[in-house]
C-alpha cells in the first residue's frame, strides 16, 4: 500500500467523520482509528516465507536499471465509484427471480436505480448519481456491505 493511498483514506475519514477504518488485502492488514484530533495506525504485513535450509543460496541477480523497470499504469481518471451510503445487505435486483437493475456495459444517469441495500428490514434504492457506463460490479450480490464500500465502477461521460 502506497503512502498516497493511506493519505487518501485519512482524508476520506475526515471528510465523512469516520472514527475507524480497517481493510485486509493480499495479507496486508491496515487499521486506522481516529480520536478527537489524532490518528492511530496499525499495519500488519504477512510473515516472510520460511527459509529452506537444504536449498543452495540463490544466485545474486544483477540490479535492473531503473529505465528497464516498466512504470505502473495510473488508474483511469474517468472512472468513478458508486459507494454504499449505509451498512446493509447489497442486492443487484428487487427480488431473486427479477433481472438485475444494471449490468456491465449499461449506461446510467444520476436517477438510475443501480441496486438496493437492505438495512433493518428496509429496502433502500441506491441511485447512480452520475452519468456514465457501468464498467464493473464490485460488490457481491446478497452479501453485507459497509458504509463507503465500492459497489460499482462507472466510466463517467
Amino acid at each position: 500500500m502506497e503512502l498516497e493511498q493511506i493519505k487518501a483514506i485519512v482524508a476520506m475519514m475526515k471528510d465523512n467523520d469516520l472514527s475507524e477504518f480497517s481493510m485486509e488485502q493480499d495479507g496486508l492488514k491496515l487499521r486506522i482509528k481516529r480520536g478527537p484530533e489524532e490518528f492511530q495506525q496499525t499495519v500488519t504485513l504477512p510473515p516472510p516465507a520460511p527459509a529452506q535450509s537444504t536449498a543452495a543460496p540463490a544466485p545474486v541477480q544483477p540490479a535492473v536499471p531503473a529505465a528497464a523497470v516498466p512504470a505502473t499504469v495510473p488508474p483511469p481518471t474517468d472512472i468513478n465509484h458508486i459507494t454504499s451510503p449505509m451498512v446493509g445487505t447489497f442486492y443487484l435486483s428487487p427480488s431473486p427471480d427479477a433481472p438485475p437493475y444494471v449490468e456491465v456495459g449499461q449506461e446510467v444517469d444520476p436517477e438510475t436505480v443501480v441496486c438496493i441495500i437492505e438495512a433493518m428490514k428496509v429496502m433502500n434504492e441506491i441511485k447512480a448519481e452520475v452519468k456514465g457506463v457501468i464498467t464493473e460490479i464490485v460488490a457481491e450480490n446478497a452479501k453485507p456491505v459497509e458504509f463507503g464500500q465500492k459497489l460499482f465502477a462507472v466510466r463517467v461521460k
